[in-house]
């Protein structure tokens, strides 16, 4: 007898259908075929052990499965379940009146249990987008998998429970989920707050600035600054995610298990800090079998890079690409996947090998040579692609006995969320650009042109600070920038005079300072 039944593999952050057909006949063989690779192999012994502590009994006609297309390897533990339902189906065991109206994913254990699976939301759009009546997974990945609407989902925790309901033996109650007013009521929900910051005034307005304008911000300052404590807190400060950036985001995290038994929706921009001991495959995604690094995790949210000089040299080239193009393209020779990649950068670092370069109280024991050493493992490249250079000075003791209550994350969001609009508005027909971090040249010369007086102070600046070249359309974003918050239409002089202090590493002499 000729059983079909329906379950998915996940490719990049989208579900393929797989139709698993599974036909019984005479013999006592065992046939499984469409390119499985060994996890999907082994399955048959947790199937075998699944069936008969349940009570059922397992089919002892020769079954052959073949799980079609045949061309994309099948992989992971997930296709327990539909293994089994299938089996039990070719033995007459399970009805087949609605196994086609369901896609069915679950890993099983010895006992029949469910174990939860990667990816569901994907494979959940995927059953809508196919028009099937429901999906059936495990309990843990219900909420997940619930976000979708016009799709019923039903968490079960038992092959004996999907049995029983595919013979009308048991009713199952789909799982719902009120997405939009939990997505909403969570926006605003963070750990850490703005107001809890003592001093440290012009810092708070430079990751201003880079959260308004989608900017990436290098910190530079000695050990106990403050910098981990000021990074973790511009998630607080940057725009609300939008419904469509939160699907995209879960997405991802879904595809790389990163959601937990509370999945639902992602309702507030990532945060991910990696160790600088970190490879290039973790942090670009791949592997044997592709998944997503820590810049695809990062996606619509910010990547923080504590020690950015301690990082291994390949690690920090493999992030100039995706800084560009917003996205990761990972080449293997049986797959190519595309993981979106839209991050702010926010990296820290010591100023030397020392830590106290530049330190107001303690000296520095290093030399010009070894100072700048330190700062050549950063490329060129790279650095090209950050927008704002700001030293964090240690905060004195009379601002951190200061019991005023600092300005709170809430009150600078909202300044960031208009200049943010006043972006959309005007890149509203540029394809791709969506914040002034992401203007071209072109563009930088329409809508940031400065006057005559703004391009006299921008001459005399690098003249006298020994800019670099590259300093040049930085400059000009940053101002923009600081235009928007002000709710300017053109850059003006002011503007750039602030941009051009946010540029301390660009200046020849910035190693030999105080030397």
């Amino acid at each position: 007898m000729l059983v079909k039944v329906f379950g998915a593999a996940v490719q990049g952050i989208d579900a393929t259908l797989i139709t698993i057909e599974v036909n019984s006949s005479r013999g006592c063989m065992f046939y499984l075929v469409g390119l499985p690779d060994s996890a999907v192999k082994e399955s048959y012994q947790r199937i075998r052990s699944a069936i008969q502590v349940n009570g059922y009994k397992m089919p002892t006609s020769s079954i052959t499965i073949n799980m079609a297309p045949a061309d994309i390897r099948k992989e992971g533990s997930a296709y327990d379940l539909p293994l089994a339902i299938g089996m039990l189906a070719s033995n007459e065991m399970v009805k087949l009146d609605k196994l086609a109206d369901y896609l069915i994913m679950g890993e099983l254990s010895l006992d029949g249990g469910l174990q939860p699976i990667k990816g569901a939301l994907p494979i959940a759009i995927l059953a809508r987008e196919l028009g099937f009546k429901g999906m059936i997974v495990p309990q843990q990945n219900a909420r997940e998998a619930a976000v979708v609407n016009n799709l019923d989902v039903y968490g079960v925790d038992n092959l004996k429970d999907v049995v029983r309901f595919f013979n009308d033996e048991q009713s199952l109650n789909p799982v719902i989920i009120n997405t939009r007013e939990e997505f909403y009521s969570r926006q605003t929900t963070f750990d850490f707050d703005f107001s809890e910051v003592k001093g440290q005034e012009n810092v708070k307005r430079a990751l201003e600035i880079a959260a308004a304008g989608g900017h990436n911000i290098i910190l530079i300052g000695a050990p106990g600054s403050g910098k981990s404590m000021l990074a973790k807190r511009i998630p607080s400060i940057l725009p609300p995610l939008s419904l469509g950036e939160s699907l995209e985001t879960t997405k991802i995290h879904s595809v790389a298990g990163k959601l937990g038994k509370e999945g639902g929706l992602i309702s507030t921009r990532p945060f991910r800090s990696p160790h600088h001991t970190i490879s290039s495959v973790a942090m670009t995604g791949g592997g044997s079998y592709p998944q997503p690094g820590e810049i695809s995790l990062a996606h619509n949210g910010v990547l923080f890079l504590d020690e950015f000089p301690e990082y291994q040299r390949n690690v920090l080239e493999v992030l100039r690409q995706p800084l560009e193009d917003r996205k990761i393209s990972i080449s293997r020779v049986k797959c190519n996947v595309e993981y979106p990649a839209s991050f702010m950068l926010v990296a820290s670092m010591n100023p030397c090998p020392c830590g106290y370069y530049n330190h107001p109280t303690k000296a520095c024991v290093c030399s010009p040579g070894q100072v700048q050493k330190y700062l050549n493992k950063i490329s060129g490249p790279l650095m090209d692609r950050i927008d704002l250079q700001i030293e964090v000075i240690p905060v004195p003791f009379e601002k951190m006995s200061d019991t005023q209550v600092a300005e709170s994350s809430e009150q600078i969001r909202q300044r960031v969320i208009r200049a943010r609009q006043l972006q959309e508005a005007r890149y509203r027909d540029v394809q791709g650009v969506y914040c002034n971090a992401q203007m071209n040249s072109r563009m930088l010369a329409e809508y940031a042109r400065p006057d005559e007086k703004g391009l006299t102070l921008l001459k005399n600046a690098m003249n006298r600070l020994n800019l670099s070249a590259r300093a040049y359309d930085r400059i000009l974003k940053v101002a923009r920038t600081i235009a928007d918050l002000e709710g300017c239409e053109s850059v003006r002089s002011e503007h750039l005079a602030e941009a051009i202090g946010y540029r301390s590493l660009d200046r020849e002499d910035w190693a030999e300072r105080g030397m």
